[in-house]
């Protein structure tokens, strides 16, 4: 027995390697019961709790950057952010954009200037959910398609946005090349923006809605000078 046990102790589950196709698959993996538990602990929370429903999506949001780092610049937090402008306006989409960029790079992917570019571009992308609302929404229900468009489109707005810390070390000549030079990873965050729509948006929206407090012909007045 006590021979069993020292064979066990001795064995080193943390020398388990993994090829980058099952890496990538153990984090979708996680992601998605992350997503379940987010699910189904929504619905404990008090429907006047917004900020708590704003808490368990940056969690998520910190998650999935960091689990699907492994993946071309593909990652739900532009869906995410965009989501939330539609339903809780633009100030609080700007402070989870804040708190996701912040946190997920102090944490896993690396702290530097280019933090802010990144908070700035899912802070714009959550002003344009924002002011779209009532494009994108009618009465309680996500138009999932216009939704899809606009998710694609915000994906360049949130690279170019981000691509503009290159000017902290470099001159605006090199603006053009790069962006050129960097498209193609715009169209592979698109794409995915696209297919997490299509995953997530809807059962997202139905969470979010059930601690939204602001209509959606108001979710822009926040943001927007009267």
């Amino acid at each position: 027995m006590s021979g069993s046990f020292t064979v066990v102790c001795m064995y080193d589950y943390h020398s388990i390697s993994l090829s980058s196709f099952e890496m990538l698959a153990l984090n979708v993996l996680l992601l998605s019961l992350i997503m379940l538990a987010l699910y189904k602990g929504e619905s404990r929370l008090d429907s006047d709790s917004p900020w708590a429903m704003l808490s368990l999506l940056a969690v998520f949001g910190i998650s999935s950057r960091i689990l699907l780092d492994p993946l071309p610049n593909i990652q739900p937090v532009t869906m995410l952010v965009l989501v939330v402008g539609i339903y809780f306006g633009g100030w609080r989409a700007i402070a989870l954009a804040g708190v996701i960029a912040w946190t997920s790079n102090a944490i896993a992917l690396g702290h530097g200037p280019w933090t802010l570019f990144q908070a700035l571009g899912w802070g714009a992308v959550g002003l344009l959910g924002a002011s779209l609302s009532g494009f994108l929404r009618e009465g309680d229900r996500l138009m999932v398609g216009r939704l899809a468009f606009v998710s694609a489109a915000s994906a360049f707005l949130f690279d170019w946005t981000v691509s503009l810390s290159i000017l902290l070390d470099a001159s605006t000549s090199m603006i053009i090349p790069y962006l050129i030079n960097g498209l193609a990873f715009d169209l592979y965050h698109a794409a995915g923006n696209v297919a997490f729509v299509a995953w997530m948006a809807a059962p997202l929206g139905d969470m979010i809605l059930r601690h939204s407090e602001i209509p959606a012909s108001e979710a822009v007045s926040e943001v927007a000078p009267n």
